[in-house]
């Protein structure tokens, strides 16, 4: 029998209409439609683009493209926007230079380094249950979104600027960065306003370089880090486009988890009341496995970044279908953690015990990608992990939240999937 070379090999099939795939919310109706009829590798015609897109679906097929064929696939559609706003930092830089930026940054988010930041998450969520506790005497509500957004803003520019940002804070009386939190667009006027600020980042490098400072944050961290291979540190241009793109990557990932945890936990008071348990089980500054399991189902359902996609270099084979060279290869967390294929029962459901042991040694390594895989893995999920544990693990102990908004609240798909509206809840004190 003769053997489909990969020239021969047919294209993906797929719907006749043609959709320029993005990330907003046009394109999740479009999305959600193609896998029930066409399959797992699903060619969709482009309006503007010069080839055919890919949606892929199988796990198998995205461990090739992420992991093991990951030489073939740079990034992809839709970064011009990203790159506007952060520059040419690791999420959206390619080639050599991202792989000597990742070799560069990594040490810094060892665990053991990432341990060092715990007494720096603990006091700004103390300052947080403080101002909790006095709207659950009076009676107010508290926005959700906006405190936690907050929380995460101020927790990842300490561990960037440490004293820097205390300087600057005592200075003006409020940091420059706080409009990160408070302006949820991201269009140009606000892409304009944050890069403004990288005036104010290479202050404080060039103040630490004068000064020969070096202290305990990622700043220094990464100011103090050398290629391997030259011995060189990173270009100015690259460490400022690293620490920006840090701030918007470490801030919103985690605002929008603990967001969107807060609603779930509201809707299912046994879950609630199951963390709490474990919570006071366990001693204040150990991090806690059920309430790792709960934030692990919240990114199931909510993956912060629900759309990515990666670019074929050369012709490829997924399966029995040809990948052309130039293809834009699309891929959801979003939809693919809602598979019943890899998720017991409902996968609508809200299920922390999804997240045992047991249940993730059965499931594909490939099926749960909230901070994508391989390579190119978030460097900083380890950090945002610890940091929305060790906030749940001081706020059940104190409060429950409860929410009276719609159910569910609305979504926004844009680049970052986040709740259309704040959250607004009643604080109730344990």
């Amino acid at each position: 029998m003769t053997e489909i070379t990969q020239d021969q090999a047919p294209l993906a099939p797929g719907p006749e209409q043609a959709w320029d795939i993005d990330a907003n919310d046009e394109s999740l109706p479009v999305l959600q439609g193609l896998q029930p009829r066409w399959g797992d590798v699903v060619r969709v015609p482009t309006v503007t683009r010069p080839k055919d897109s890919l949606v892929v679906f199988d796990p198998d097929h995205l461990k090739w493209i992420l992991l093991t064929n990951r030489q073939n696939y740079r990034k992809g559609v839709g970064l011009e926007r990203v790159r506007m706003l952060l520059g040419n930092g690791l999420i959206v830089s390619d080639g050599d230079f991202w792989a000597r930026q990742r070799r560069m940054m990594q040490p810094a988010f060892h665990s053991r380094v990432i341990r060092q930041f715990a007494g720096l998450i603990e006091r700004h969520n103390a300052a947080l249950m403080e101002r909790w506790a006095q709207r659950a005497v009076d009676g107010e509500p508290v926005n959700v979104t906006r405190e936690t957004s907050e929380l995460s803003l101020n927790i990842v520019l300490q561990a960037l600027f440490s004293v820097d940002l205390d300087k600057l804070t005592n200075e003006i009386g409020e940091h420059p960065f706080t409009m990160i939190a408070r302006d949820s667009q991201r269009d140009l006027r606000f892409a304009a306003q944050f890069r403004a600020l990288t005036k104010l980042v290479r202050q404080m490098i060039e103040d630490r370089r004068r000064e020969q400072r070096v202290e305990m944050d990622f700043l220094s961290m990464l100011m103090e880090a050398r290629d391997k291979d030259s011995g060189e540190a990173m270009p100015e241009k690259a460490l400022i486009d690293e620490i920006m793109s840090l701030i918007v990557a470490g801030h919103e990932t985690t605002a929008a988890t603990l967001n969107w945890t807060w609603y779930r936990l509201s809707q299912h008071p046994e879950i609630e009341a199951r963390l709490q348990a474990a919570v006071e089980a366990s001693a204040p500054d150990v991090p806690v496995p059920y309430a790792e399991q709960v934030l692990h189902e919240t990114l199931r359902l909510y993956p912060p970044v629900w759309l990515f996609s990666r670019r074929a270099i050369e012709d490829d084979r997924l399966g029995p279908y040809r990948v052309p060279a130039g293809a834009d290869i699309f891929i959801s967390p979003y939809l693919l953690h809602r598979d019943p294929r890899h998720w017991h029962g409902d996968p609508e459901a809200y299920d922390p015990d999804r997240f045992t042991p047991e249940a993730e040694a059965s499931r594909h390594r490939f099926a749960f990608i909230p901070f994508s895989a391989g390579a190119r893995h978030c460097i900083g999920e380890g950090f945002a992990m610890v940091e929305m544990n060790q906030h749940l693990r001081m706020a059940v102990r104190r409060f429950r939240l409860k929410y009276a908004g719609p159910v569910p609240p609305p979504a926004e798909f844009q680049v970052n999937l986040r709740t259309r509206e704040d959250l607004l809840m009643q604080v109730i004190a344990r």
